[in-house]
């Protein structure tokens, strides 16, 4: 039974290992080998324990016994437009395995409702235009294109360009159904 939880500095190397390799795997068609490869477990460990130490967002955790499926990090938007009540997905990730099953809807269900409680109305996120799937799925959660500029970058020795989405935080009523 899969649960969602802040994570604890324990976490690291479980969300380390989860970035790493939905890295590998979603931009296995966009940078080449050399540089995914290039990628280590005990790099974004380091990353992560010092994320964690720091608390310096909200990261949450998808775990299934004591298994970690996946992970949403979130905190106020980081962009010089971005007003007081903006925020921002700085980072979703699933584990390739479970990808397709609901966990990176849950886990963004669960990150929608941290943030409206810490009073936030819109987020925002930035996502590879080379991320077929990952554009798929902020579409589907209700993300759309927002006004600013496309970024272009250099990452492992490619240019990529980031565009940024958006959506508003309001509280949606459930889908009612009528009972007979």
């Amino acid at each position: 039974m899969m649960r969602i939880r802040h994570a604890e500095p324990e976490d690291a190397r479980a969300v380390a290992e989860i970035h790493v390799e939905a890295w590998r795997v979603a931009y296995a068609d966009i940078f080449p080998e050399n540089f995914l490869k290039s990628l280590t477990v005990a790099s974004r460990q380091a990353f992560w324990a010092q994320f964690l130490k720091e608390k310096q967002g909200d990261l949450q955790v998808a775990i299934d016994g004591d298994r970690l499926l996946g992970w949403v990090n979130t905190g106020p938007c980081r962009d010089p437009d971005a007003a007081k009540g903006d925020a921002e997905v700085w980072a979703l990730y699933a584990s390739p395995a479970v990808w397709s099953t609901g966990v990176g809807r849950q886990l963004w269900w669960a990150a929608q409702t941290t943030l409206r409680e810490q009073a936030y109305r819109r987020c925002c996120l930035w996502v590879l235009t080379q991320n077929a799937r990952a554009m798929r799925f902020y579409r589907a959660a209700g993300f759309e294109r927002d006004v600013v500029p496309a970024k272009t970058m250099e990452l492992g020795g490619v240019k990529v360009e980031e565009i940024r989405l958006s959506c508003n935080l309001q509280v949606q009523e459930p889908h009612r159904t009528s009972a007979r």
